[in-house]
């Protein structure tokens, strides 16, 4: 899979998705660095991949904006660091697809998951445990 880094996304990813024979792009240092929200996420359906973010707003507004991507994942935690974000995308890697991850927006939290729209695997709610 091909993951795209917003820019509050650790970089420490990148070594973690390769490990596991992933590809990711991450612009901080090039031009592109600050542009807004929107631009960025369609800068990662240019490249066809999965955006990787901590900003809460993109569960809520992607679903609603755009109806085919590549996937969103935002990971949502109480107190978000470094270490802590890694472990929940490892938990996500581990889990989920590249069909899994298409045309869906996932918010992964400190001890639970919601995914938009509810995949068929987690019947009838949007939300599953971690």
């Amino acid at each position: 899979m091909r993951f795209f880094f917003d820019e509050n996304f650790p970089k420490g990813a990148g070594p973690l998705l390769m490990a596991r024979g992933h590809e990711f792009v991450d612009i901080r240092g090039t031009d592109k660095e600050g542009a807004e929200d929107i631009a960025i996420f369609h800068l990662a359906q240019e490249q066809r991949a999965i955006f990787l973010t901590t900003d809460r707003d993109f569960f809520h507004t992607i679903p609603h904006l755009e109806k085919n991507h590549h996937g969103v994942v935002v990971v949502a935690l109480r107190q978000p660091n470094r270490q802590s974000i890694l472990i929940r995308l490892e938990w996500f890697l581990e889990r989920f697809e590249q069909t899994d991850i298409d045309n869906r927006v996932f918010e992964l939290r400190d001890r639970t998951f919601v995914v938009f729209p509810n995949l068929a695997l987690h019947p009838p709610s949007s939300e599953g445990e971690c």
